[in-house]
């Protein structure tokens, strides 16, 4: 968090330069001009462009999605050689500690979205303006993402109420606990809920859904049942979302923020970046990582070979199931299937580490434009679809199936989704209690697969142990704290157990 809280203020610095994934456009720079932090907040102007600030940050979640796979039984690390990317070879191998610079940039990217989040909030007072309620509740909601990222990740966290943390604080103002962290979120998130608007002025900005549903996934990640189904519910009653049609359509360009998209991050190819700051890049980084090794054919591009499904993953779809064929790129059938692609030649394709054939076809780099910018592996425009209505839908079934409240609303919300999986309702489930708390969890694995929720959903149910290879209890629920911060906080913050 340290060496984070220079970069943070000095983009804020300058705010008038900052672009944002929310938007293709830039904001238009002023001319230069010299002001410190506490002068700032003078116009709706200077707060909007603060906002763009606080968005910006969810560009650099791309890591969250792809390790939230890669530390599940979903997916394998992959990539060229066991040594590529070591970070992320410890932590699919569970075998990680504090000295992980991929952990590091999770506690500190996220972070920094809270202290942007924070530095309005710390002067959300100073200038009034109109729509003002609404940029707040935006604001809130992002402090809430960012915070409940990392409490996933880390456990409890340093929280400094709505002021950013500055140098030294990491001395004295300790870790609160998770239900602390907690109780943070929910607050953001019920103002939001409360404040924000029901649809986006622009492509991107969250909304009141948005917000109703971060706030029934933080309270079953916390086993609050009732609130979850209670929140949930008055979410599906007057939500305008519905589940699209075509399940495949959903991961390509033109299902982007549809009729199933409840949040989704915005990325765009307009700007790129270099190894030397993924952070910075407007695309998908993720993408590129997923990508087949030195590809040639139709559709995809190249790309790392990073977060290959497993084979056990892969037969986990049932017989008839249409959403095998969308999560999974089945490599050799690909092959076989365009045999006739470069006049006969069929298309190429490497081998890396860990190879089994299979590649997250949800989040591979497309076939872009001449006009496309930046390196091709690193600027993929394609959305992260944060939450879906499948999600929510899914969600609600397991509060109320796991709070004891309705197994009837819970197998119908169930059902939903596995009737778009396979086109009809024969494949309905009519279980009810423990047996069906199994189908609604397994449902989620197959429903959600490649999009990063597997590792925390078997870790909030208890059910990691035995099914993550070398998962430890009491241990690998959550990740250690960067040594870093260990060592700047000097005695004040404590490791997570394990570590």
């Amino acid at each position: 968090m340290k060496k984070y809280i220079f970069t943070t203020l000095a983009a804020i610095t300058f705010l008038s330069i900052v672009t944002t994934s929310c938007s293709d456009e830039f904001v238009d720079p002023a001319p230069a001009y010299s002001i410190d932090s506490e002068n700032y907040f003078n116009s709706k102007t200077d707060y909007d462009n603060a906002l763009i600030a606080a968005y910006d940050l969810l560009q650099s979640s791309y890591v969250n999605v792809l390790l939230g796979e890669i530390a599940s039984d979903n997916t394998l690390c992959g990539g060229e050689s066991p040594t590529d990317v070591i970070g992320f070879q410890q932590i699919d191998d569970m075998i990680h500690t504090p000295v992980n610079s991929n952990l590091r940039d999770i506690w500190n990217w996220m972070f920094a979205g809270v202290q942007r989040a924070n530095y309005i909030l710390e002067f959300q007072n100073k200038t009034d303006f109109e729509g003002k309620t609404q940029l707040i509740a935006e604001t809130r909601f992002l402090r809430a993402y960012y915070q409940f990222e990392l409490v996933k990740w880390f456990g409890g966290i340093p929280m400094k109420g709505d002021a950013r943390f500055k140098i030294g604080d990491e001395k004295t103002i300790p870790r609160s606990s998770v239900e602390e962290v907690y109780t943070s979120i929910e607050a953001d998130l019920i103002f939001a809920a409360e404040n924000l608007s029901p649809t986006a002025a622009q492509k991107g900005r969250v909304t009141k859904g948005a917000a109703q549903a971060l706030l029934g996934k933080a309270y079953l990640y916390q086993n609050k049942f009732t609130q979850a189904a209670a929140t949930f519910e008055s979410l599906i009653s007057t939500s305008p979302y519905s589940l699209q049609t075509d399940y495949n359509a959903l991961f390509e360009l033109d299902g982007e923020n549809g009729t199933e998209s409840v949040f989704e991050v915005q990325y765009t190819d307009v700007e790129g970046a270099g190894f030397g700051c993924l952070q910075c890049s407007e695309g998908n980084v993720a993408v590129g990582f997923s990508g087949i090794r030195n590809y040639d054919g139709p559709q995809f591009t190249s790309g790392f070979s990073f977060n290959i499904p497993t084979q056990e993953s892969a037969d986990a779809f049932e017989v008839g199931d249409k959403r095998k064929d969308v999560a999974i790129l089945d490599i050799n059938a690909w092959a076989l299937a365009n045999a006739n692609y470069d006049n006969g030649n069929g298309i190429k394709f490497g081998k890396g580490n860990e190879d089994t054939g299979f590649f997250n076809r949800k989040y591979l780099p497309r076939k872009r434009s001449s006009n496309a910018q930046g390196d091709l592996n690193l600027t993929n425009p394609n959305n992260y679809r944060a939450i879906r209505y499948a999600d929510v839908l899914l969600m609600a079934a397991e509060a109320y199936n796991r709070g004891g409240i309705d197994d009837g609303k819970a197998r119908g919300y169930l059902n939903q989704v596995r009737r778009r999986a396979f086109g009809d309702n024969n494949h309905d489930i009519s279980a009810s209690g423990a047996a069906l708390t199994d189908f609604i969890l397994a449902e989620r694995r197959l429903e959600l697969f490649g999009e990063g929720h597997r590792f925390f959903d078997l870790v909030r149910t208890g059910k990691a142990v035995g099914t993550i290879p070398g998962f430890k209890a009491n241990k690998n629920e959550l990740f250690p704290l960067p040594i870093e911060e260990i060592q700047f906080a000097n005695g004040n913050w404590q490791q997570n157990p394990g570590y």
